[in-house]
């Protein structure tokens, strides 16, 4: 395999499951070492026994200001570097807002919105230093067309696409590129609280992909030449009709 990617490292958070464990995965076989982020120690020292010696896992509470705050440092002890920066962590709500928990979606938008928000502004100083970089942010399909499922969810995802876009048009001229990668619905934890039936005939029907999928499409956005930037990459089940 062509690793485009040698002697890069990469940091994601919610990299125990789902799409931040598959682009773990799809880095590593790219050549690059990766700081696997999340608040699952137990999960993360499993994982990264399996994934070797290219995986360090670092234990990270992205609600938690003062454990963000240590996040950069152990990066820099372990690799000296960071070159990419992957946002990946977040949670799902959906349902009717007439019937919904303001407590919960607190819970969300803090994940998705601030602590995404606050875990970019911990790393960007040191790319500004290197005048280089990548950040992805995972976003979604419905942080560009309004899901009527899911009001809170796609919200707090056209939050992190206003984000994506006015952050990088500040850094670029740092020589740091910044993306959002948009997937429609991909078979994780995140739509567990789908209703059953929603579930299965969206499976039946084709319009779930796999979170390897969404990975193959990050690898695609960070191995472009450094004169190219992909801002934003939306990726649907072929039967989607978003």
């Amino acid at each position: 395999m062509k690793q485009e990617l040698a002697g890069k490292v990469a940091a994601i958070t919610g990299a125990a499951s789902g799409i931040g464990l598959e682009c773990a995965r799809a880095l590593i076989s790219e050549g690059a070492e990766v700081a696997l982020i999340d608040r699952a120690a137990d999960s993360l020292t499993r994982i990264c026994a399996e994934l070797g010696p290219q995986a360090f896992p670092l234990v990270v509470d992205l609600t938690n200001t003062e454990s963000v705050a240590t996040m950069m440092p152990q990066i820099l002890k372990t690799f000296g570097k960071l070159d990419i920066f992957h946002a990946n962590a977040g949670a799902y709500i959906g349902g009717d807002v007439v019937e919904g928990d303001p407590d919960a979606w607190d819970r969300m938008l803090n994940l998705n919105v601030n602590a995404a928000f606050r875990s970019v502004h911990a790393v960007l100083p040191h790319m500004v230093e290197r005048q280089s970089g990548d950040i992805i942010m995972t976003s979604s399909i419905a942080g560009l067309v309004p899901v009527a499922w899911e009001p809170i969810y796609t919200a707090s995802k056209f939050a992190v696409q206003a984000f994506v876009h006015t952050v990088r048009r500040q850094v670029m001229k740092h020589g740091i590129r910044v993306g959002a990668v948009a997937p429609g619905p991909v078979v994780t934890a995140l739509i567990s609280d789908w209703p059953k039936a929603k579930l299965e005939e969206t499976i039946a029907a084709g319009g779930l992909m796999e979170a390897s999928e969404v990975a193959e499409a990050v690898i695609f956005m960070l191995s472009r030449p450094r004169n190219v930037t992909i801002r934003d990459l939306v990726i649907l089940p072929h039967s989607t009709d978003l």
